[in-house]
């Protein structure tokens, strides 16, 4: 068991029971304080992109779809391409900070807070191939690690290489309406024909990238495409 809160670093007391004396004790990376601030997405959520709908105004809600999701399904060229997104954590500022520092500031063994979540939502999830969003090479120069692929690692499963990414400007530094308009940056390496592909990205925010991504794959041969985000911005 990790000796101290990967975040803050407040020593992990351990919890004394018989599975001390087992081979199954789970390791715990974040103290009980800072698990207390990942917010689990719960209650009423969109069918599409699990975004809550709580608080919600109700003009922005059809029966149990947000606005974005719809608006996404009703263009065309978009219609059918992203069966769903499934997450776990809302996107508050605890997991900003969090996702900063795993991302931004190269702290890869954040990735292991993650891994038995990710490892028990995926394993619901029916697929053939788990493909992690790439970064670009430089990008990935520039970070060290490409953060969805090593979120696939830790939770101890295999991530497929199915796509390459052209280097662009950082999304985050993009506005809303520049990410949902952005160019396909994506590119498919192999035929997928008839593959269950399970897209696996770090956060959805406009659902832009995910929809490239999966737009990308299914051009590819897949027969279809889910996406799986840690967390719902």
């Amino acid at each position: 068991m990790a000796n101290y809160c990967l975040l803050c670093s407040t020593y992990l007391v351990p919890t004394i029971s018989w599975s001390i004396f087992t081979f199954t004790h789970e390791e715990k990376y974040l103290c009980r304080d800072c698990r207390k601030k990942l917010s689990v997405i719960k209650g009423e959520i969109c069918i599409k992109c699990s975004r809550s709908l709580d608080k919600l105004d109700p003009e922005y809600v059809q029966n149990t779809t947000c606005l974005d999701c719809i608006r996404w399904e009703e263009d065309l060229k978009w219609r059918g391409i992203l069966e769903k997104n499934i997450s776990i954590y809302n996107y508050n500022d605890f997991f900003k900070e969090l996702l900063s520092q795993f991302k931004f500031r190269g702290d890869y063994v954040l990735a292991k807070v993650f891994a038995k979540d990710i490892r028990k939502t995926i394993q619901s999830i029916p697929h053939d191939l788990i493909v992690p969003i790439p970064l670009s090479d430089e990008r990935l120069l520039e970070r060290g690690f490409c953060q969805a692929e090593a979120l696939v690692m830790e939770a101890g499963l295999e991530p497929y290489h199915a796509l390459s990414r052209i280097h662009t400007e950082k999304q985050s530094k993009k506005s809303r309406q520049e990410r949902i308009h952005i160019e396909n940056v994506f590119q498919a390496v192999e035929n997928l024909e008839n593959k269950s592909i399970l897209l696996l990205d770090d956060i959805y925010t406009t659902g832009s990238t995910i929809r490239h991504a999966a737009k990308t794959l299914r051009q590819a041969g897949a027969k279809s495409v889910v996406s799986f985000t840690v967390a719902r911005g």
